[in-house]
């Protein structure tokens, strides 16, 4: 036993918001990284890279063959190997929403996961949800009720609203929903603001984007 050891008190030790942090990606990367990358020892810090791996993503209706660092988001790889820039990197740290893209038509923060995650997984990114020249129901929505001022959140707000109104229909509850028995909520202005709260705009168009939703869905507005 080391010196170190010896001297550790384990009624001294203290849990860190910042140890939480660092313990939970560290398991991340670990359930993540090919094998033979954990074998070279490539989550050392101090090491050479990991080696890097090939991915197949299926990101609006086509096949995508990269070839990354396996620590690579699925929002970098859609931005920066893809020019997919519609998703918008905004915080980093999946708390405004911005980079919200539709994996297998539920909606997640893309650059809070890895792009090796999603290995033949169907990818749908605000460039996908038009059919040539003719706008999603929500894009239209947005348009007629000025559901945007600068634009940048406006890609997550769609693409999180396309995701949300499916959970809606398939009686997924909220916060608020008052009754759980019935098969889907009515989504009335505390429902849909409570399901988009993961999405910030800091232009404060709120109504705007409510009123676009409550349009898309098909309720008065």
């Amino acid at each position: 036993m080391d010196e170190q050891e010896s001297n550790f008190d384990p009624n001294t030790f203290e849990v860190t918001r910042r140890t939480v942090i660092e313990t939970g990606t560290t398991a991340l990367l670990l359930s993540t990284l090919p094998r033979g990358a954990l074998a070279l020892g490539a989550v050392d810090d101090n090491g050479p890279p990991p080696p890097p791996v090939t991915v197949e993503l299926q990101i609006n209706g086509r096949s995508h063959s990269l070839t990354l660092d396996p620590r690579t988001t699925l929002l970098d790889a859609l931005r920066e190997h893809l020019a997919l820039t519609g998703s918008k990197k905004g915080c980093d740290h999946g708390q405004c929403g911005a980079c919200t893209v539709l994996i297998d038509g539920r909606r997640i923060n893309s650059c809070l996961t890895l792009a090796v995650m999603h290995d033949g997984e169907s990818v749908t990114t605000i460039e996908g949800l038009a059919e040539g020249d003719n706008l999603h129901p929500l894009q239209t929505a947005f348009v007629e009720h000025d559901g945007f001022q600068c634009g940048y959140c406006t890609s997550g707000q769609i693409c999180s609203a396309t995701g949300m109104l499916s959970e809606s229909r398939q009686g997924m509850p909220s916060y608020v929903t008052e009754d759980l028995t019935q098969p889907a909520a009515q989504l009335t202005d505390a429902e849909i603001r409570e399901r988009m709260s993961g999405n910030i705009c800091r232009c404060a168009a709120y109504p705007n984007i409510v009123a676009a939703i409550k349009q898309a869905a098909g309720l008065p507005t």
